[in-house]
């Protein structure tokens, strides 16, 4: 099995940053695409930004520029750096894992329990 701990949400004001933070253990052969995504209330689950294990990355149209992922493939962690934030970024905020657990094996998607960032006005 594999778990996904988010850290680091919490409450800003508009125009500051915070750094979230997911780290994966378990039975982990190896880490395709490490991704964020948030849900609002009363709205679905969105992409926020995902990085591949070759470095490639996509972000949601409303936060490049203001978002950035990274990922330490060795130590199965990911972060999103939030910059300029703003109300409407407001939401339970979910990393996303998909993970091959032995080699020859299917991928699986794991996600972590969700962390919430609120931005006040």
């Amino acid at each position: 099995q594999v778990q996904l701990v988010e850290s680091g949400g919490g409450l800003v004001q508009a125009g500051g940053s915070l750094r979230l933070s997911c780290a994966a253990s378990g039975s982990i052969f190896s880490i395709n695409v490490m991704g964020w995504y948030r849900q609002a209330p009363g709205k679905g689950r969105e992409l926020v930004a995902s990085m591949y294990s070759d470095g490639r990355t996509t972000y949601e149209d409303s936060v490049k520029g203001r978002f950035t992922i990274s990922r330490d493939n060795a130590k199965n962690t990911a972060s999103l750096q939030m910059n300029s934030l703003k109300p409407e970024d407001t939401a339970v905020y979910y990393c996303k894992a998909i993970v091959t657990i032995s080699a020859g094996r299917p991928q699986y998607q794991y996600w972590g329990q969700g962390t919430q960032v609120t931005v006040s006005s």
